[in-house]
């Protein structure tokens, strides 16, 4: 899944830490991050404070369900604070 112009990390982050399953980033080159450790969220963040936004995201969400929610999140226009 990718998400794009994510504007409201910290409510992105709430999302993602209600998931069930694992939610990894997944960089261009393959690498994946857990972004459901608290470090990874904040090493995320530290990249977000040079554009206000975060531009992409690719996402590998093992669960549907928390799918859905991240998703529902995106559409909702939550991700605009």
């Amino acid at each position: 899944m990718t998400l794009e112009n994510i504007s409201n990390i910290e409510g992105l982050f709430e999302v993602i830490n209600t998931c069930k399953g694992s939610v990894e980033l997944v960089s261009p080159e393959g690498d994946k991050i857990n972004l459901k450790s608290r470090l990874a969220q904040l090493l995320s963040l530290s990249g977000v404070f040079s554009h206000g936004y975060i531009r992409e995201l690719e996402l590998k969400i093992e669960e549907q369900e928390d799918m859905d929610k991240i998703l529902e999140f995106a559409m909702d226009g939550k991700d605009s604070e």
